[in-house]
């Protein structure tokens, strides 16, 4: 007999194959965890890999040319994934975000988001489908994606001077394509769009006020994100982190902002608008002011692991009970039973000191590549 062999790719982060429970219950569209806090929201990672080395997500003395990304055999298929993807909007998820590593590197994306477009949720309206990219590849890719069914775009562009852009992303990659990128989304009708910042004190907070400049009286959303502590290959301290705080007052003094109200429930980032209509911008203040209580996000890895936290440090193995042979009513059932008995809340603790940022004695947090952000 020969025995099989199990890519060590598999088990860097702990899991668990779901229970499924003996009494099987059908999803009824209205699903809450043990805050109270519903399930709207699915981010599911297509991939792990990615053509940046950004160093506050892959540093590239981490993530050398030698680095053991999952094989292909272990990914989901795209037919797996829209399988999940239709129990969860059977739970009542509403939004769909793809995202990776970059997305767009997984090959026949679009077969996927043709896929997913057809969902529709338990009232019959289609989920809202969107990606999020760094854009290397969004020029080329854009129309397609869009004929596919995908509505929205959301790009990470963390400076506009080149020179600390290349820096950032470790590759060499030019603002400028990013840029066009950006451009084609906008010809092709994927909006609003969004422009996500990692803002990283003292490497490029410098970079806040033309960001916001640049993306002044456009269609285009710039939101500002605290530097997070996912994962523990960054190397993260708190004295990196520029509060939202601070990013509000810098733009105020130059562009004055008022706040705006949320447009939804669990709605991470906090919105501002110019005073003289040029627009809106948003911070994502998961450091400082932390959102867990209304968190209605589950994720869903590239090789079927659900995570309940981008802070966690397991999952629960989803592929093993779809290759397992499990029918959609068990999987649903046990999908249930795991959100309901969710209780993370990890940036809260944290911030009441109940938790510390890179405590060697923890286990491993999940890496921001692996699930997305």
């Amino acid at each position: 007999m020969v025995d099989k062999v199990i890519p060590l790719a598999d088990h860097r982060y702990a899991s668990e194959v779901p229970l499924v429970p003996a009494n099987l219950t059908a999803p009824t569209g209205s699903l809450s965890d043990m805050l109270a806090r519903p399930l709207r929201d699915l981010r599911i990672s297509v991939t792990d890999r990615c053509n940046f080395r950004c160093n506050y997500c892959m540093p590239k003395a981490v993530f050398t040319p030698q680095y053991d990304f999952l094989p292909h055999s272990s990914l989901l298929s795209f037919e797996e994934i829209t399988r999940l993807a239709r129990l969860f909007v059977a739970h009542g998820v509403h939004k769909i975000r793809l995202t990776g590593g970059e997305p767009l590197l997984r090959k026949g994306i679009d077969q996927l988001v043709r896929q997913l477009s057809e969902l529709r949720t338990p009232e019959g309206q289609a989920v809202d489908l969107t990606l999020t990219t760094n854009a290397s590849l969004l020029a080329k890719k854009t129309q397609t994606l869009r004929d596919a069914g995908l509505q929205r775009i959301t790009v990470s562009l963390d400076a506009l001077d080149d020179a600390v852009f290349r820096r950032m992303n470790d590759v060499a990659f030019p603002v400028a394509d990013v840029l066009k990128g950006i451009e084609a989304a906008e010809r092709a009708g994927l909006g609003p769009i969004k422009v996500n910042m990692v803002v990283k004190r003292g490497t490029n907070d410098q970079e806040i006020l033309p960001m916001a400049a640049h993306f002044r009286n456009t269609k285009v959303a710039l939101r500002f994100i605290e530097y997070m502590d996912v994962g523990a290959t960054n190397g993260w301290r708190m004295d990196e982190v520029l509060p939202s705080s601070d990013v509000i007052a810098r733009i105020n003094a130059v562009h004055p902002l008022e706040p705006m109200e949320p447009s939804e429930l669990g709605e991470t980032a906090r919105r501002w608008r110019y005073r003289d209509g040029g627009g809106e911008i948003g911070v994502i203040s998961s450091v400082t002011q932390a959102f867990c209580r209304d968190c209605n996000r589950a994720r869903l890895s590239t090789e079927g692991k659900l995570f309940l936290c981008l802070f966690a440090t397991h999952g629960h193995d989803l592929r093993a009970l779809l290759r397992g042979g499990a029918n959609d009513l068990e999987i649903a059932s046990a999908i249930g039973l795991v959100w309901q008995q969710r209780g993370d809340r990890y940036s809260e603790l944290r911030a009441m000191g109940g938790e510390t940022a890179l405590d060697g004695a923890a286990p491993r947090r999940v890496e921001m590549h692996y699930i997305g952000g």
